[in-house]
């Protein structure tokens, strides 16, 4: 098995679209941990569930390595500007919306929340803090929404993306304050967390140098020109101020991957491929031009009853897409299963 810096080494190469002995892959076990109740309450819930996980992980031969998500949902921005949140036992904590069409004025109005002294922020560093005196792993960043994906949840959802055709100048009043606001937020992580492991929220490591990976879902339903006045603006405002962006979307992506490639600064797009049946379009727009993330956890087949062989669908992403600066993650439900699947991808995924 690789050491952890050999793997950081070859994954830094591949993200430079250098060559390496083989793609580098990484396989997740069991099903999503989200922010749930009894996580977000508890930040040693938190750091057990971590360190029992990377304990299942061991003997699996792939390019993961021991480190802690101090994960506190995707909504966390809009939280600080004062979207109220409720912790479940089904996801992230739900976030309560504070605008819509018939208040749409009320964004003028809106405070950027101080990273400092911001309660929800305050909170966030008091997990960190616990984390870092409490276990020797490093921790990746937490959780860092794209602009876009912070105002659809402080705009509810679907009022938001009529604001975006019909009143766009409030949209954009609203995206410059969140921008603003997230740049603060991921600088505050950048100072706060001495030992990081990735810029990422995920599990692969993104090295620092990438700049900071964002989650930017509600690009899948915009067209060209929306996502390049909405998305590409602020996440370029974003990776200038973080030296690049690597820019993750579930959902088909296949409207918004050629823009996507106009954001300055552009280090990495991560897409969950399975929902995105036009591959040629991401091949043409991004293959061998920036690195490449693309995810199938084995739930993205179809769920349990699933009959998907992974390590064929691997190679096959692969023969499409090439080797240069690619990427594979997926999972498999138990430990076992992975252990046999890292296997079969070395042999796959070697030159």
């Amino acid at each position: 098995m690789l050491s952890i810096e050999e793997k950081k080494a070859r994954i830094e190469k591949n993200g430079r679209l250098e060559a390496v002995p083989e793609v580098p892959f990484l396989i997740e076990v069991g099903g999503f941990h989200g922010s749930f109740k009894r996580f977000f309450e508890s930040d040693q819930a938190e750091i057990d569930w971590n360190v029992e996980y990377h304990k299942s992980r061991e003997g699996i031969d792939d390019y993961g390595m021991p480190n802690i998500k101090p994960n506190l949902g995707i909504g966390i921005i809009a939280a600080a500007f004062g979207c109220a949140e409720t912790p479940n036992d089904e996801a992230d904590p739900w976030i309560k919306p504070l605008l819509k069409e018939e208040n749409l004025d009320d964004v003028h109005s809106l405070k950027l929340p101080d990273p400092a002294t911001n309660p929800v922020y305050q909170r966030a560093w008091k997990r960190v803090e616990f984390m870092q005196k409490t276990s020797p792993l490093p921790l990746r960043v937490i959780n860092v929404p794209s602009p876009l994906v912070t105002a659809s949840l402080i705009w509810e959802y679907t009022s938001f993306i009529e604001a975006l055709m019909i009143f766009p100048d409030e949209v954009h009043v609203l995206m410059d304050k969140i921008t603003k606001a997230t740049i603060a937020y991921v600088q505050e992580q950048f100072r706060r967390i001495d030992n990081l492991h990735s810029v990422s929220h995920e599990m692969w490591y993104v090295p620092r140098a990438a700049g900071v990976r964002v989650s930017d879902d509600t690009a899948a339903l915009l067209s060209p020109n929306l996502y390049r006045e909405f998305g590409v603006k602020y996440n370029s405002e974003i990776s200038r101020a973080f030296g690049g962006i690597v820019v993750h979307s579930c959902g088909d992506v296949q409207n918004v991957v050629a823009p996507m490639m106009e954001i300055e600064g552009l280090t990495g797009l991560d897409f969950t491929i399975p929902q995105t049946p036009n591959w040629d379009v991401i091949r043409d727009a991004a293959a061998g031009k920036t690195a490449l993330y693309l995810r199938h956890y084995w739930w993205d087949h179809g769920g349990d009853d699933a009959q998907v062989d992974l390590a064929a669908y691997s190679e096959k992403l692969v023969d499409f897409f090439g080797r240069k600066g690619l990427f594979i993650q997926t999972s498999t439900p138990t430990a076992e299963e992975a252990r046999n699947l890292s296997t079969q991808l070395h042999r796959i995924l070697s030159k």
